[in-house]
């Protein structure tokens, strides 16, 4: 058998089937070829949108039955064993299994990437309101294969029209203080939403069911209930305080005695699907204009908590919500060896941030640097093989700092990305760096505009997603809250967003100059989101891969591995999402992380129960030794990979998801 040939290759003779529908609902019975023909292996299964327990056995996923994904499990950092999932047409990998069943759900009925981006969207915000929000922000890759086009989607949120340059630090003018109980639980932080305008502008764009039809799972899962799983019971336990400043929060989230509901708990959320019930009969308009708007702007200015304290209220107006507009962007894009990649243009960072860190790789020959003893979990990456990756992302870092926010009212060096990322540039770039020791902090390229300062905002309020349909449409789309349970303010069950907070709260930097990221009304914060798409050659057509990951500042590093991880060192779908989580932004003082919740991070013990943490790893003492200050923190990505995997039949899909969270792949799998 060839490298990454799927075993059903080896028999090209017709096999009896037992169709199962996405839900289990709609079999069709068994297909007899005429004559039968018995065969070894087993006869194929067609698995669509379902998954399989230990004993192989199809499961659909939400029934509560052994071996279902979405039974709640505690929190973990890291699960074990996670396989690479092939597909013969169509895949999803998000975050949740709930919400990757209801994506699958509509491809498999035809759906296009878009149709199916809605469906789990509509789920994520529901099971894991922790990180996604129908009041949250998105950026979306979209291509299109019919015409080889891939477009930015821009549904990131806006501050309002009464913002000033100083909203999130002080009250008002004659009031100099911080604004009340902080600038991320009071209603300052709070951004117009962008994700379902977005969404509704791709589905224009790129849809084939009719968009009433996408919020049927979602609606059902409010209505009928879901469990809570261990990432969300862990969220409300950790935000208990200031989710009971809120009285609609305080209600969904706590038992009648005060108590944070727990992991296995059934929530049922009937305002969020009225909310969806009214989207799906009157478009993104129910969430932007009438009674649902006007609770919204109503609790974004709320002035006090349930307990009688102060809280600032933010200005968002009613319209503020009617006036928000989605954007087409043009995405980032260039060559990387023998590919060429795209990612998410400004108002994000990260994709400029990706691809400026793969342009300064490419002068470095990776294939002599792979990870040894590879496994399913992604082997062991090298010492020099991180040490070149994290002192390119310092490099990248540091002239996304200095240079990048929105460019509807900051433009790039030269007006164009390509300042950043040309290949002279990133030749003088690598050069910058060496074997033998890491630079520390990298400077950033003179480009004449005044910096910004770093970002280092920790966020754990935003989730990916990546589909491929039918008919070879990709999406890849990061989908954000911003903090974990976002502003802690909630309305019709919906948890509004902090997105604000991605501003930098001073609009001057230490010296008095002003920065670019910097409060404005109608401006977008920031981001480091970077959905991206790889294909082969030098332009969009024979799609490879598509990728992203939550993770605030740490997304360029997560997404720089996995991308490196695939096609740099010949890792499958689920070995390069699974790798160690490894990367260095360009902060001061210097820092390099790897991740100590990989199994393949060497704890030694040291008694009573406890561990090093990793900190004597042989790849953390290789790094020391170069001069690395090493933090082995656990990380928490969530990467969802997919990767086309061509074969003597033409090409099947293969997917990873993250074992740092609790998605999983679905598709059309046929598994022997």
């Amino acid at each position: 058998m060839k490298k990454n040939q799927p075993w059903w290759v080896l028999t090209p003779i017709a096999l009896s089937l037992s169709l199962f529908g996405c839900g289990g609902s709609d079999n069709n019975g068994p297909v007899t070829v005429t004559p039968p023909i018995t065969v070894t292996p087993p006869v194929a299964v067609d698995n669509s949108c379902l998954t399989t327990n230990p004993g192989t056995t199809p499961v659909v996923v939400g029934s509560g039955v052994p071996g279902d994904p979405a039974a709640p499990e505690p929190a973990s950092g890291y699960v074990l064993g996670h396989k690479l999932v092939t597909a013969k047409s169509y895949m999803v990998v998000a975050n949740h299994p709930l919400a990757t069943k209801a994506g699958c759900d509509v491809l498999k009925a035809g759906g296009s990437a878009a149709d199916a981006a809605i469906a789990v969207q509509a789920v994520l915000a529901l099971v894991e309101p922790q990180s996604s929000s129908l009041a949250g922000g998105a950026f979306m890759l979209y291509y299109d294969v019919k015409t080889n086009k891939v477009q930015a989607y821009d549904g990131r949120e806006t501050a309002p029209a009464a913002a000033t340059a100083d909203y999130l630090r002080y009250i008002d003018a004659s009031n100099q203080t911080v604004p009340k109980p902080n600038a991320r639980g009071s209603g300052r932080s709070i951004g117009t939403p962008g994700v379902m305008r977005m969404l509704e502008m791709a589905h224009g764009d790129h849809g084939k069911l009719a968009w009433k039809d996408l919020f049927g799972e979602g609606t059902r899962l409010a209505t009928d209930g879901f469990k809570i799983g261990g990432r969300m019971a862990a969220a409300i336990e950790g935000s208990k305080d200031a989710l009971k400043r809120d009285a609609e929060a305080t209600a969904y989230f706590f038992d009648a005695a005060g108590a944070p509901k727990p992991l296995g708990a059934t929530l049922t959320n009937p305002p969020y699907a009225a909310v969806l019930k009214a989207m799906a009969s009157q478009g993104a308009d129910a969430l932007y204009t009438g009674k649902i708007a006007e609770d919204i702007v109503a609790k974004i200015g709320i002035t006090q908590a349930v307990d009688g304290s102060p809280i600032t209220p933010g200005l968002t107006t009613l319209d503020d919500l009617k006036n928000y507009r989605p954007k087409r962007r043009d995405p980032v894009c260039t060559t990387y060896r023998a590919y060429y990649i795209c990612s998410m243009s400004p108002p994000s960072s990260g994709g400029i941030g990706v691809l400026s860190a793969l342009g300064i790789l490419e002068n470095f020959n990776l294939d002599l640097y792979k990870p040894t003893n590879v496994d399913l979990e992604g082997g062991k990456p090298t010492v020099m093989g991180v040490h070149l990756v994290t002192e390119a992302e310092r490099l990248a870092y540091a002239d996304r700092d200095k240079y990048v926010a929105d460019t509807d009212f900051v433009p790039l060096p030269g007006g164009s990305a390509n300042t950043l990322l040309n290949k002279d540039y990133m030749r003088l770039r690598a050069d910058l760096i060496r074997t033998t020791k890491t630079m520390g902090v990298a400077p950033a390229g003179d480009f004449g505009l005044p910096p910004i300062g770093v970002d280092t905002t920790v966020e754990h309020g935003t989730t990916h997603f990546s589909i491929v349909d039918k008919e070879g449409n990709v999406v890849t789309m990061t989908t954000t809250v911003e903090g974990s349970m976002g502003s802690f303010h909630m309305s019709h069950g919906i948890l509004l967003n902090n997105q604000l907070t991605d501003f930098n709260a001073s609009p001057t930097d230490s010296t008095g100059a002003l920065v670019p990221n910097r409060v404005a009304p109608g401006k977008r914060p920031r981001s480091t989101m970077a959905p991206t798409m790889v294909f082969r050659g030098s332009g969009p057509g024979d799609f490879v891969m598509a990728t992203g990951s939550p993770g605030g500042g740490t997304i360029i590093q997560y997404v720089v591995k996995t991308v490196v991880g695939a096609l740099d060192w010949g890792l499958d779908a689920q070995q390069a999402t699974s790798l160690v989580d490894f990367g260095a932004s360009n902060s001061n003082p210097p820092s390099t992380s790897v991740g100590r919740e990989h199994p393949n991070i060497v704890k030694t013990p040291l008694g009573n129960g406890t561990d090093d943490a990793g900190a004597n790893d042989p790849l953390v003492l290789g790094l020391k030794a170069l001069g690395h200050n090493v933090s082995t923190s656990a990380q928490s990505s969530g990467i969802s990979t997919i990767i086309r995997v061509k074969n003597n039949t033409g090409s099947v899909l293969t997917g990873g998801a993250d074992p740092r969270r609790e998605g999983i792949v679905l598709g059309d799998v046929v598994t022997p």
